[in-house]
């Protein structure tokens, strides 16, 4: 109760100026003081003290509100910019520390997942409740476990609903962490992380290619193009902007209907078996829809969620 108090005494600056520079880290991808896990003597110098000190002091004004403040920074006009720069600009400013263009940051782990389920319409949007355990690659919990026993010696896959809610809720055993998240630079949870690493590996490419939710949130947003939309230029208009949030030029629709028409001659040549493709996670689709116009529908959505446009903020 003392260090409660002591935190949030109205004469205590420094609760409400670590918080907002926290969220506009968060949003940003840097601190006003890049180093966030340190605001003392060896810390870093705040880029705009004067903006910090009014956002610390918007945040304590109006209740300590999170989503109010985040909503505030995210309908600036600093946060509304194009991430373009100029070659000048690049010279001037390579950090963009003077906040002259918007961020461009890859999502995180979990947000990567929770996209991919949201635009599939597979999302579960259920608050609060017990961990649950989506996909996970065989074996690879026991083997690190070494099978002692108890209710977290194997890996029982969470069902229904369950497999498909916010990687908020995925169960987390510190030893055997779920490994997709960790390739895109998750907390370990060894200790307090207040600033992620930020690395790009070729294992993100082959999680985002092979990791079995991916794959079914394509086959069902391919489903949902093909109820929505009877062309295929159609289709895959729709299927990427839902996950790019803008519609394909000329040139990259073409290129993406060319890539369609190449998976479909693969499916119809049986270089892709679209009964094994379309099996991949729990969730079934009726058999009404053609398995090979699906499949080859499905394989483009896939590429375009692992477009670096998809998982990239700005």
């Amino acid at each position: 109760m003392g260090l409660a108090k002591w935190l949030f005494h109205k004469d205590n600056p420094l609760t409400a100026r670590v918080t907002v520079n926290r969220f506009w880290q968060r949003m940003f991808g840097t601190g006003l003081v890049a180093s966030s896990f340190d605001f003392g003597n060896q810390g870093s110098l705040p880029t705009h003290p004067e903006l910090l000190d009014f956002l610390a002091i918007k945040l304590k004004e109006e209740g300590w509100d999170a989503r109010k403040i985040l909503k505030y920074m995210a309908l600036s006009a600093t946060y509304q910019q194009s991430t373009k720069v100029s070659k000048e600009l690049q010279e001037l400013d390579p950090e963009n520390r003077l906040l002259a263009r918007a961020p461009r940051l890859r999502l995180t782990a979990e947000l990567i997942r929770d996209q991919a389920l949201k635009i599939s319409g597979l999302l579960n949007t259920e608050v609060g409740g017990p961990s649950v355990k989506p996909y996970q690659p065989a074996g690879i919990w026991e083997a690190t476990t070494g099978g002692g026993g108890g209710s977290t010696a194997t890996y029982i896959t969470s069902t229904g609903k369950d497999l498909y809610r916010k990687s908020l809720y995925t169960f987390w055993k510190r030893t055997v962490p779920p490994p997709s998240m960790m390739t895109f630079d998750a907390a370990s949870r060894d200790l307090c992380t207040v600033k992620r690493q930020e690395t790009n590996t070729p294992l993100q490419a082959l999680v985002l290619l092979n990791d079995p939710q991916i794959i079914e949130a394509s086959r069902l947003i391919a489903k949902n193009a093909i109820d929505r939309n009877k062309e295929i230029n159609d289709q895959i208009k729709y299927i990427f902007k839902l996950a790019t949030s803008r519609s394909p030029d000329e040139e990259e629709l073409s290129m993406l209907h060319n890539y369609y028409n190449s998976m479909l001659q693969k499916v119809d040549e049986e270089g892709i078996d679209p009964k094994d493709y379309l099996s991949i996670g729990d969730f079934e689709i009726d058999s009404s829809y053609s398995k090979n116009q699906l499949a080859a529908l499905a394989l483009t959505a896939h590429t375009i969620l692992n477009l670096d446009e998809t998982i990239t903020r700005g």
